[in-house]
């Protein structure tokens, strides 16, 4: 197995090194790392093809050529030198590939230049009360008056919710269709009449989180993404992306060193807890699960450079399930070493993340977050029937009779 870039790929690399050196020096001024600074840098990096290069220029974005190994190298790089790059938010990352693959002319034009600048923010409207891993039973109603869709209905975990400008989701417009059918992919202004956001607060203080009530809201037929009734079918590209946000192989290496950190600076029974023969053993078979996934992100990244989709796809299932498995060993054993501080409750700054992994109660709120990933973008339970069926062509567990 040959790891190493080509000459032209190498200076590509340079190229990219050269343009984060301006960082976080932005023109002739330096703004250090505050959101405007971002927001200049990051449109420089579009200008330079860096930032958003496979977006289209008519869009908002830097209109480049697809190259996987590009991709990879600026993402490798940015990561590096913490420079703003794509943002990862649900607009830019979610929503905007969606509508690159299923939305209309005008959608694209209106939707994507604000949302990868970050200029309106997004919400997924997908789970509700009684449809969480079994999103297909989702019941909240859109029902066709004219030239709207008339909402009502629930949904709950609305991550962000309360400062969105808009909410994609899947609202139920045929109910007398089948399970998977009937399903309509809506754009939803979150400044409708009708519609109500109350917060959730999670355990760790924070409240992410929200629930959003629909009373009669008023959506215009053309804020429909691909056709209606056939939402399952575009809220399965969103659910690819979201997955492999999720499943960050660069964040999950820095976290597992900081791991190694606070074992070296950690005291038990005197010396330092790295030393120690069982805190060594956890710490090995954890980095054996982050390898695991590293290496499984390198298949992943070589079957997309070589073209080859379908053996993209075991990996490409299998990286959210590794990460998120992988991050919840690393944050517990963070949490255990920790002792009793551990029972210290996370500081404001801890949630806001601005502390995470870098002090006590940092650690105890990375290590209560750890647990959401494995639910969010499908539970685990989920995704690994979706690698035992689609990857491996496993029979489907039994299903009950209908009638």
């Amino acid at each position: 197995m040959d790891l190493e870039y080509t000459a032209e790929y190498q200076a590509y690399r340079e190229e990219v090194r050269r343009f984060l050196a301006d960082w976080p020096r932005v023109g002739q001024e330096v703004h250090g790392e505050g959101v405007e600074a971002e927001a200049l840098f990051r449109e420089r990096g579009i200008e330079a093809g860096f930032v958003y290069r496979n977006v289209p220029a008519a869009y908002g974005g830097a209109g480049q050529e697809p190259d996987a190994l590009k991709d990879a190298i600026v993402r490798d790089e940015f990561y590096a030198a913490g420079a703003p790059g794509d943002l990862t938010s649900q607009g830019a990352g979610l929503l905007v590939p969606t509508l690159l693959e299923f939305g209309t002319e005008a959608q694209k034009k209106r939707f994507i230049p604000k949302a990868i600048s970050d200029q309106e923010k997004w919400c997924q409207g997908y789970s509700e009360p009684g449809s969480g891993s079994d999103l297909a039973s989702l019941q909240c109603r859109a029902r066709l008056d004219g030239e709207v869709y008339i909402l009502s209905g629930q949904k709950i975990w609305t991550s962000n919710a309360f400062e969105a400008d808009w909410m994609f989701g899947l609202f139920r417009t045929d109910p007398d269709a089948s399970k998977h059918a009937g399903i309509t992919y809506l754009l939803v202004d979150m400044k409708s009449a009708g519609l109500e956001v109350r917060p959730l607060k999670g355990m760790t203080g924070g409240m992410e989180f929200n629930e959003v009530f629909f009373d009669d809201v008023r959506v215009p037929v053309e804020n429909v993404v691909g056709r209606p009734g056939e939402g399952w079918g575009v809220s399965r590209a969103t659910l690819v992306h979201e997955r492999n946000l999720i499943a960050n192989p660069n964040m999950m290496r820095d976290t597992f060193n900081d791991l190694l950190d606070l074992a070296r600076r950690t005291v038990l029974e005197g010396r330092p807890a790295i030393e120690d023969r069982k805190v060594r053993q956890r710490l090995a078979e954890i980095e054996g699960y982050v390898r695991t996934s590293e290496t499984s992100t390198m298949r992943q990244f070589t079957a997309q450079v070589r073209g080859e989709p379908l053996k993209a796809m075991r990996p490409m299932m299998m990286a959210k399930l590794y990460s998120t498995d992988a991050m919840q060993m690393i944050q517990r054993c963070a949490y255990d070493l920790l002792g009793a501080d551990g029972m210290l409750a996370p500081a404001p700054e801890d949630i806001a993340g601005w502390a995470r992994n870098s002090t006590a109660t940092g650690w105890v709120e990375a290590y209560m977050f750890s647990l959401g990933p494995a639910i969010a973008g499908g539970a685990s339970n989920i995704q690994l029937n979706i690698i035992g069926e689609r990857g491996y062509g496993l029979p489907r567990d039994p299903r009950p009779p209908t009638s």
